[in-house]
């Protein structure tokens, strides 16, 4: 967050007196390194060698000294030289760069990263200063711009000041080659996107029809480049589009998702030996197990559950809840740590991961499989007969899981429905107490109140080759609301240790939604005569009193969606701001170390506030706590952005055969332009246009998230039920064009095609009379001219 310590560019400053080489001797005119690093890091232009001599005014021989010291400073990595023969401090940008606008900050100041960076770990954090001589839009995201640079006073952050903003087109195109005789064209796969990009003959890197290519800008283009498509050369050939894993590789590619794990993490993690017991804790003999969904490839959290022989606690159950123990594997500031922190998290598709870690560690040494001893971190926690916790220690440990169940196999156990797959010694031992547990957890959920909202999920499933044989929705089964709530608590607990040792912690945030956002859903709960009240502080279980009188009155669905759309979106940060959706006043991520990077720095952190290693939370880790947090969050953005396109992409495909079917869905989105229908088959969206609704001239009413026909008053709403003909589909882009079924019928005098009143034709103007004059004076531009026609409500 900027505040007025952050923002000011920083001054020279003397150097601290308990510094080592901080002052020269008496009687030495060659400045000490701590001077010279002083200088240069306060400098806001580059600084040579003839800087530095002349702004301590070092001449003659002295100068030979003054070589010498920053000879020895660049030895030690504490100076950098540029080509230019510039001078910096090490991991420190240029006084003048090139950044790109990455975001805001929870207050909303405006965030860059710089578009090079070769230093150690995350790029420093730099905030753009407000430019009030600059005309025109504010900055967004993915923007560019030349800046001068100024170090805060901090010695970690900039300033930012533009000097020139540069054109936004993206450097490079992902798209599908069409191949030509005088050259060709590469259709860019992103939804939007109007124009094809030309290619000349010679710069299609051997690119054919139909193929999947990374392209590049090129020079001018040949003589018969048509009008306004802008020159492209292929640098990378991706594959056939419709060939298997193409839809993922797109994703993949459009959003810069890291793919190659650098060959110095590859080798450590292939190095790596499994973990003995030394120190740690036995948990061998307890019977933990996993439970995950069938095609999952890595288990990182094993759960069990027992009663407390407590007197003190009747009815009371011990649990304890065990995940990998990434961090034995993972050291800080290694080879693996760098490749795992720049990725984020893992990234999940229908054919395929991307993981945050290699395979030899994700799906082997850091997955708990039966049978097999593994290095855990594990959370023994009391709770009471209804589910509050007591108590609850945490241990570093070494496991042996005694099953893998799927969800399916542990509800049908606990339901008294095993076919042989679990054992009846397991469900009697291990299934069944840990829903006993449950329904005590349970009850402490109930009791807090987090947001209640179930929204449907569709699971793609593809045959060997790749493609899609059926899309369904995943079930829910009180089996998975147990491990979520196993899970949450575990999350809590680490959170609350952290927190009472005063240790660094990388929290997950979720904040109340803004005032805006809850005014604007109020006065959509009053277009359907549900009462939202005016209050200062909002809880989850004012939403959820909502849900139920939405579902009383039958429209739960279009409610949830509304009130799924007010929320704020997480986040991680060190600094505590509560998780509203959850009702909890604390919360962090510590249950999935191989896939989420927040999780393994919540273990790091634990392992430095109880003593458990020497690989804990560094101090450098724990300072850059914020601007981790904030990468991390990035990448789980571009993580989410990425699968959803991927199935939009999958669904479109899945769907090009079946242009002119009729489906029955739900509008799901209103815009200025059209509506959005969702299809119950498949959860697939496609866009109706505004321009084809018959019947009527169509207004967007904003509060009621509807279309209003202006004229005659009939009104699409979203969550109102739609018959659709699919009329169009771009399987590349994912993009669906539908048209509506069984619209209003017209009443008597049809408008016009675009929904408009017919006009009545107007009289002529008398020679010499008055309109005829002002007629005249209007096309010369005079006082006379017509006034412009509104277009609102259609996209022209």
């Amino acid at each position: 967050m900027a505040n007025n310590s952050d923002t000011p560019p920083a001054k020279p400053r003397a150097p601290r007196a308990d510094q080592p080489d901080s002052s020269r001797a008496p009687g030495d005119p060659v400045p000490s390194k701590a001077e010279i690093l002083a200088y240069v890091a306060s400098a806001d232009a580059r600084v040579t060698k003839r800087d530095i001599a002349r702004h301590f005014k070092v001449k003659g021989a002295d100068k030979v000294e003054l070589k010498a010291r920053l000879r020895a400073l660049k030895d030690e990595g504490a100076l950098e030289q540029d080509p230019a023969k510039s001078l910096r401090t090490a991991n420190a940008l240029p006084s003048v760069t090139v950044v790109e606008i990455t975001g805001t900050d929870v207050d909303g100041d405006p965030l860059a990263a710089p578009t090079q960076w070769d230093g150690d770990g995350a790029p420093p954090r730099i905030y753009l200063a407000p430019d009030k001589r600059r005309r025109g839009p504010a900055l967004a995201k993915g923007d560019r711009a030349l800046v001068r640079l100024s170090l805060n006073r901090d010695q970690r952050t900039y300033t930012a000041r533009i000097i020139k903003v540069l054109d936004s087109q993206p450097n490079r195109v992902l798209g599908v080659f069409r191949g030509g005789d005088l050259g060709g064209r590469v259709e860019p796969i992103q939804k939007g996107a109007k124009k094809d990009f030309w290619v000349d003959r010679g710069d299609d890197g051997g690119a054919e029809d139909g193929e999947l290519v990374l392209a590049e800008p090129a020079g001018r283009g040949h003589k018969h480049r048509p009008m306004g498509l802008k020159p492209v050369r292929v640098i990378e050939r991706l594959g056939d589009v419709s060939g298997p894993r193409a839809i993922s590789r797109i994703a993949i590619h459009a959003h810069a998702l890291p793919t190659v794990f650098p060959k110095a993490a590859i080798d450590q993690a292939e190095q790596a030996q499994p973990a003995t017991l030394g120190r740690r804790t036995d948990l061998r003999d307890v019977a933990l197990i996993t439970i995950d969904p069938r095609d999952a490839r890595d288990h990182d959290d094993a759960i069990h559950a027992e009663p407390d022989t407590d007197p003190a606690n009747p009815g009371g159950w011990v649990l304890t809840v065990a995940i990998a123990d990434v961090g034995h594997y993972v050291r800080p500031d290694s080879a693996l740590d760098k490749a795992a922190r720049e990725r984020g998290n893992s990234a999940y598709f229908p054919d395929q991961v991307v993981p945050m870690l290699p395979e030899a560690l994700s799906t082997d040494l850091c997955s708990l499989m039966p049978g097999q001893d593994r290095a855990c971190m594990a959370v023994r926690i009391w709770i009471d007969r209804d589910g509050h916790k007591r108590r609850h220690r945490f241990m570093r440990a070494l496991m042996r899981s005694a099953a893998n169940l799927t969800y399916e196999d542990a509800q049908f156990a606990a339901d008294g429905h095993d076919d042989g797959t679990v054992g009846e010694a397991l469900t009697e031992t291990v299934v069944k107490p840990l829903f006993a547990a449950h329904r005590a957890l349970a009850r402490a959920r109930d009791a807090r109140q987090p947001l209640d909202l179930d929204m449907p999920e569709k699971k793609i499933e593809l045959d060997e080759a790749g493609r899609v044989v059926a899309i369904r929705e995943r079930e829910r089964l009180p089996a998975h609301r147990l491990v979520e709530d196993f899970m949450v608590l575990a999350n809590v607990c680490a959170a609350e240790t952290l927190e009472q040792k005063r240790t660094p912690c990388m929290y997950r945030v979720h904040e109340e939604p803004s005032v805006d956002k809850l005014d604007s859903l109020r006065e959509f709960l009053e277009s359907l005569d549900l009462a939202f009240p005016k209050a200062q502080t909002v809880r989850p279980a004012v939403f959820n009193r909502v849900l139920d009188r939405a579902r009383a009155a039958e429209v739960e669905h279009l409610v949830s969606e509304v009130v799924l759309r007010s929320q704020t979106q997480a986040y991680y940060s060190p600094e505590n701001r509560g998780h509203f959706g959850l009702a909890l006043a604390r919360y962090a991520h510590f249950t999935s170390p191989i896939r989420r990077y927040a999780d393994l720095l919540v273990h790091r952190g634990l392992i430095r506030a109880l003593g458990l290693g020497g690989d804990g939370l560094t101090d450098a880790d724990a300072e850059q706590m914020e601007r981790i947090g904030e990468h991390i969050s990035t990448t789980e953005r571009r993580a989410m952005l990425a699968e959803r396109d991927t199935v939009d992409r999958y669904l479109a495909t899945y769907l090009a055969g079946r242009v002119g079917e009729i489906f029955a869905g739900r509008i799901a989105g209103v815009t200025r332009f059209g509506l959005f229908v969702e299809l119950d088959e498949t959860g697939a969206s496609g866009l109706v246009p505004v321009g084809s609704l018959v019947g009527d001239y169509y207004v967007f009413d904003e509060n009621a998230r509807a279309l209003v026909g202006r004229r005659f008053g009939h009104t699409f709403r979203l969550g109102d039920r739609a018959d659709v003909r699919l009329v169009e589909v771009a399987p590349v882009k994912g993009g669906l064009r539908m048209e509506l079924l069984g619209e209003p019928s017209l009443p008597a005098g049809r408008p016009g095609a675009n929904g408009r009143p017919p006009r009545k034709a107007k009289a002529k103007p008398k020679p010499g009379g008055a309109k005829a004059k002002a007629s005249a004076k209007g096309a010369k531009g005079g006082r006379g001219k017509p006034p412009r026609r509104k277009t609102a409500g259609k996209r022209r």
